[in-house]
């Protein structure tokens, strides 16, 4: 339960801080309050790295379970333009697909950079770099909930959500970059039935991309040091 809270306190904190950044990034700050640098040319929406970190170093990880949260309301939101109860997301559908969406991506990112030469461990060592992750601002356009109702949801897009995520070093625990980064599912232009499998599809794609993008950067930085 302790651990729980914890977690809700540090996805609220992630939410108020990246959705600070992200809606003023021409004033979000060059240097941060632990040393951080602004990275200019960064993939991503908003990135910060520590100057003397030296990321070639490390070709192992641990992934730390994510926390998600959805996009402040979304709950509210939804349930006030449904007819019926049973078509209402309830507070056990939001920690089912919450739970669903941190399986997913601890699948993703392990499978894409172990396909790229990268070890997960769950040691600590001076080449174990650690990643926590948060996947906030989740906003779900047709979740799909354990009802009996026959009711099919059309949208043109799966929905958005924002990653945000922190790496350290896994021995001393000097926090060495985090990023932010805003992504929606694909907009397919007209409308298509959502379903458990279709959503699950979409949330894959985004995932693969923000990990992509990890692969990418180390690969660059590693490619930099020979």
């Amino acid at each position: 339960m302790l651990n729980k809270h914890l977690n809700r306190v540090v996805a609220a904190l992630a939410v108020m801080t990246v959705s600070t950044m992200l809606n003023a990034q021409q004033e979000a700050p060059e240097l941060t309050h632990d040393g951080l640098t602004r990275i200019e040319d960064s993939a991503a929406d908003l990135a910060y790295a520590l100057p003397e970190a030296d990321f070639a170093g490390y070709d192992r990880f641990i992934i730390m379970e994510p926390t998600v949260a959805f996009r402040k309301d979304w709950q509210r939101d939804f349930n006030r333009n449904q007819r019926s109860l049973s078509e209402r997301v309830s507070d056990d559908d939001m920690e089912r697909i919450k739970a669903g969406m941190a399986e997913l991506f601890l699948a993703v990112f392990t499978e894409e950079l172990e396909d790229n030469g990268y070890a997960i461990v769950e040691e600590a060592a001076d080449d174990v770099m650690i990643l926590r992750p948060a996947i906030i601002n989740l906003d779900v356009a047709a979740p799909d909930l354990r009802s009996t109702a026959r009711s099919r949801s059309y949208v043109t897009s799966a929905g958005s959500a924002t990653l945000y995520i922190e790496l350290f070093d896994s021995v001393t625990g000097q926090i060495l970059a985090r990023a932010a980064d805003s992504r929606a599912a694909r907009d397919r232009g007209t409308f298509q039935w959502a379903t458990s499998v279709s959503n699950r599809a979409e949330a894959r794609i985004v995932l693969r991309s923000w990990a992509g993008m990890l692969v990418d950067r180390l690969e660059e930085i590693h490619e930099g040091d020979d």
